[in-house]
């Protein structure tokens, strides 16, 4: 690859950053979300700057009126109107396509009608207009674009060098995959080549071994053949010297023998240990590539439908159409092969969308719909699911000539017109209610290669209409296998997997927490700021009909639940233990045995143990439909639970958050809470007699009066001499707690190690 190919591939990446940060915040703009426009200008800015650098002259002379409007609208000399809005996003659909026409011709045409366009926003200005002032010198084009009074009237429906209707390059030739994932699969190749070169040193040890073993042999047949020798002859008196040193020959040659063995026996350990640790490293690695190419087997679905709205806005431009485009979800991670298949079926039904949902400017006012069609594409995970939609605002289905024309071609009898049968029929092949043949629409062919598409995938598609006025193509399709992360919970002998990201946060709740109210088993949380939150508890077990564990009350007992967070409301959800969290491949939920409403796939752990992967929403729609509350709450004397009477405890401390978090503790554990804001508060407040206090519980500094100051006027006051108090504070100081002790207080807490069931406990003592 010479240098200029280097550019460009530089370029094409930089331009698609540059391109996409000004396209969200047009987005934004017209969500209401205010953009930085500093940075839309900069964009701008750059965008020119790297053009002119790989020597792109049209591309830079679109950029550099970009700029000048961008930077009038940071100045406050402009705005971005409507008209300015179509304008951009026509330059940078043209600039896209001119980038993507590189790849096939040295120099493509640059269509001069986003020049033309954006020429008119700026009030005519002339492509060598200068620089606004403090901005570089900008040397002109080199090869000036004619002036858009030149073009000829059909230069503005003039087609892009790369088809519309064909968007970028084929995802099936050449993918664009994060260069981490590249870099990840590359390290893990290197230690699965390195954990197997390592191989040829275990082969080594093995040959020695070998040989070894062979010498030991020869060893062993010399000593039994000494052994033999010295059986068969009688030693003479004479020769008792000459016996006894042959004697001491053979200890010396049976302790080299077991020193050789045990040597033998270390050499086969250690290469036993090194044989394990390679095949762990090999294993791991394996592993690791497995995951990695699996990572880049998932891509972002950007890569294909990314390009559908600067294609659905050059159709609607030819038609004379004026339409927003919003695209959802597009970086969200889907399988290449579904992408691919999914490409000419989303193309069209955008396409229907434009077609059947467009009205006159005039029918739109009439109706109080805003000048331009709306089209989103949306695409979302959602119950397990991969959900497409296709959404406009324009007419919506037409009933009655779809009913005329199912009658017309026999699809109905004089019965069967009711919404649901007719929205149903558009998908059949050559279904369609348009009265004439035009570009995007009247062949009758597009929902109906929807339909197949979707239905080969093993999914489902249905069009409904939608409210206040438009139409909705949804697509449901099944996942393909995806590395999720997930909790792993049990729940009686049962394991189920909960997505990570439906779940907030682990709780260990005591029993005394929790609360009826109409009819269900409540449990309060508090929030640093604000009330506390009260969610419903409701017991896995009973929503996925197996049996938990046994729930009897006993000393220290608590409730183990997770804080889940889907269909938009967050609830707390009963398990027995959380296992662990892992990042597992998630497979197809099995085809029976499972009710598809609440189990979403299927995980497989060691040992070959499948475990059921659960839908959030759909334990959600379970626990609704009915009451599937947890256990009841149970005493428990332990001194974490409230007595009968209710007590009342008074909070003191200068800090609400303190305040609330202390106040929602104690009032979950069933005391009565009063608070005051610091210690000269609370001394006015027990001495008004307001209400009887049975225990207060004081931070130290606090202005006015500190917790040290209050807790000597009240001992030094025969009415609250013997008034239980506790000092909570972040001074954990030996010289402070020995003085708030020495003070009279009853104990002494401190918050850097605070921990709810000493406080309760602490209070259950005392009172």
């Amino acid at each position: 690859m010479d240098i200029r190919q280097q550019l460009l591939a530089a370029f094409e990446v930089e331009h698609r950053e540059h391109i996409d940060a000004i396209r969200a915040a047009l987005a934004g703009a017209a969500g209401d979300v205010p953009p930085d426009w500093n940075d839309v200008f900069r964009r701008a800015h750059s965008l020119k700057g790297a053009s002119r650098a790989v020597d792109l002259p049209k591309v830079e002379a679109v950029a550099h009126r970009l700029e000048t409007l961008f930077e009038r609208i940071v100045a406050g000399d402009g705005t971005l109107d409507r008209e300015a809005t179509g304008a951009v996003h026509l330059a940078l659909d043209r600039i896209e396509a001119y980038v993507a026409a590189l790849k096939g011709e040295a120099d493509p045409a640059m269509p001069a009608d986003a020049l033309a366009s954006l020429d008119r926003c700026l009030a005519g200005p002339s492509p060598s207009q200068p620089d606004p002032p403090g901005a570089p010198v900008e040397l002109p084009p080199r090869h000036p674009d004619p002036p858009a009074e030149s073009v000829p009237a059909q230069a503005g429906l003039q087609k892009p060098a790369s088809t519309p209707t064909e968007p970028g390059s084929d995802p099936g030739v050449l993918l664009r995959v994060p260069a981490d994932a590249v870099e990840a699969l590359t390290r893990a190749s290197h230690e699965l080549a390195s954990a197997l070169g390592a191989e040829s040193a275990v082969g080594e040890g093995l040959a020695r071994l070998q040989r070894d073993a062979a010498a030991l042999g020869r060893r062993a047949e010399s000593l039994r053949g000494s052994k033999a020798q010295s059986g068969t002859t009688r030693p003479r008196p004479s020769d008792a010297e000459t016996a006894e040193s042959a004697l001491d020959a053979m200890r010396a040659e049976l302790r080299g023998f077991e020193t050789a063995l045990l040597a033998l026996a270390r050499d086969a350990a250690q290469l036993a240990q090194i044989r394990t640790g390679i095949i762990a490293s090999a294993e791991a690695a394996s592993t690791r590539i497995g995951r990695e190419a699996e990572r880049l087997t998932l891509v972002p679905a950007e890569t294909v439908f990314g390009a559908f709205p600067r294609a659905l806005r050059d159709m609607a431009r030819e038609s004379g159409r004026e339409i927003d485009v919003v695209a959802r979800g597009l970086d969200l991670p889907v399988d290449r092969a579904m992408l691919q298949s999914l490409k000419d079926p989303v193309l069209h039904a955008l396409r229907n969308a434009l077609s059947h949902g467009a009205e006159t400017p005039e029918q739109r006012e009439r109706q109080g719909k805003p000048p331009a069609l709306s089209i989103t594409l949306d695409i979302a995970v959602r119950g397990g699911r991969l959900v497409l939609g296709i959404h406009d605002d324009g007419r919506g289905p037409d009933l009655r000539a779809i009913e005329a024309t199912a009658r017309a071609r026999g699809l109905i009898g004089a019965g069967d017109g009711d919404p649901d049968t007719l929205l149903a029929l558009v998908f059949e092949p050559g279904f369609s209610t348009a009265s004439a043949v035009d570009t995007l629409s009247g062949r009758g062919i597009g929902l109906s290669v929807v339909a197949d598409a979707v239905r080969r995938l093993g999914g489902s598609v249905r069009l409904e209409p939608r409210v206040p006025a438009g139409t909705s193509l949804i697509m449901h399709l099944p996942l393909s296998a995806a590395r999720r992360t997930l909790l792993l919970v049990d729940v009686g002998a049962s394991l189920f997997a909960l997505p990570s990201a439906s779940v907030e946060r682990l709780l260990r709740l005591d029993r005394s927490s929790l609360y009826t109210a109409m009819g269900r088993i409540m449990v309060r949380l508090p929030r640093e700021r604000g009330e506390d939150l009260s969610l419903p508890l409701v017991d896995l077990a009973s929503l996925v009909g197996v049996t938990g564990e046994e729930n009897h009350p006993g000393e220290g007992h608590t409730v183990t639940a997770v804080l889940m967070r889907s269909g938009g409301r967050s609830w707390v959800l009963r398990i027995d233990a959380l296992r662990d969290v892992r990042n597992l491949l998630v497979l197809p939920a099995p085809p029976i045995g499972a009710d598809p409403r609440l189990i979403s796939g299927t995980v497989v752990l060691g040992g070959d143990t499948p475990v059921l992967v659960l839908d959030p929403d759909g334990l959600a729609a379970r626990a609704t439909e009915t009451n599937h509350a947890a256990p009841e709450p149970v005493d428990d004397r332990t001194g974490t639970a409230a007595l009968p009477r209710r007590s009342t405890i008074l909070v003191v401390d200068d800090s609400i958050t303190t305040r609330t978090l202390e106040k929602g503790i104690l009032e979950s554990a069933g005391y009565r809470v009063v608070v005051c804001v610091d210690g000269q508060d609370a001394l006015d407040r027990l001495r008004a007699g307001i209400e009887h206090v049975d225990l207060v519980v004081a931070d130290v500094e606090m202005p006015r009066l500190d917790g040290f100051g209050l807790l000597k006027a009240l001992r030094a006051d025969e009415s609250f001499a013997r008034l239980p108090l506790i000092l909570m504070t972040s001074r954990g100081d030996a010289d402070d707690v020995a003085r708030g002790l020495g003070l009279g207080a009853d104990a002494y807490l401190t918050k850097q190690t605070f921990d709810q069931r000493q406080l309760l406990d602490t209070i259950g003592q005392l009172l």
